[in-house]
């Protein structure tokens, strides 16, 4: 699948994620269904892309989306309870919650409804791309990627793009493509068996352990570690969510 034969894209599971990516997808001029359990998610997803602190109607707000351009970007998606709606899309995003077997089970749910050229991608942030594959069908196995935003996914501009053994380069092309054409930063990544947490959470997980030790031993108290994090090295948030009590001063 090359990205100029990708024009309707599915987003299986809603919510604040789900939603962020639906969002970024259709402002980039991409037809998408996003597909969750019930109509009660769905019409929260719909809040979360349409009128939320992140939504469309607070880019107008705020001069980062033109208002015709966002009225088109909203008349482009769609929501759905039945995964059979997924079956025309060229490309699926998969956002569901972060468990291994139930990320299996969806992927081997998409292999048997979408087209065989389709490409099938994971938001995991942290899962091995080559284990939530392992239930789909062999010749499925080259076009398939990890996809991992951040949240919020309209503002973090981030994408890690995770690649197996087994994904084409024409797949990792076209996933590329489509998240560069999203206006999100990308970065490949190895997919690593035996680890969790690709670039971003790796280095976080890092990091946090050492602002452990730093807390444990006495040298400077959560607070303290946060402000260091936030002012000085101009992290959004610190470790311990500090931010909340002391925000105002600093």
């Amino acid at each position: 699948m090359q990205l100029e034969q990708v024009r309707h894209v599915g987003v299986l599971g809603g919510g604040v994620m789900g939603g962020g990516i639906a969002q970024i997808l259709s402002v980039a001029g991409y037809e998408v269904t996003v597909r969750d359990l019930t109509q009660e998610i769905l019409d929260d997803t719909r809040d979360e892309v349409c009128t939320r602190r992140w939504g469309m109607k607070r880019a107008v707000e705020r001069g980062k989306l033109g208002f015709d351009l966002a009225e088109e970007a909203i008349e482009r998606i769609s929501y759905t309870t039945e995964i059979e709606d997924l079956a025309p899309c060229q490309f699926i995003i998969e956002a569901v919650p972060e468990r291994l077997e139930l990320k299996q089970d969806v992927f081997k749910e998409l292999d048997e409804v979408v087209n065989a050229d389709a490409i099938l991608t994971s938001n995991t942030s942290g899962i091995v791309i080559a284990e939530i594959a392992e239930k789909v069908s062999p010749a499925r196995l080259p076009l398939i990627c990890g996809m991992h935003f951040s949240n919020p996914v309209p503002v973090m501009r981030m994408c890690e793009v995770i690649y197996t053994p087994d994904t084409s380069e024409e797949t990792m092309d076209t996933v590329r493509g489509v998240a560069e054409k999203s206006q999100r930063v990308v970065s490949m990544v190895r997919d690593t068996p035996g680890t969790r947490g690709f670039i971003l959470n790796r280095i976080f997980a890092a990091a946090h352990r050492e602002a452990d030790k730093i807390v444990e031993a006495g040298i400077a108290s959560r607070e303290d570690v946060d402000k260091a994090m936030i002012t000085g090295r101009n992290w959004p948030t610190g470790f311990y969510g500090s931010r909340g009590g002391i925000g105002k001063q600093w």
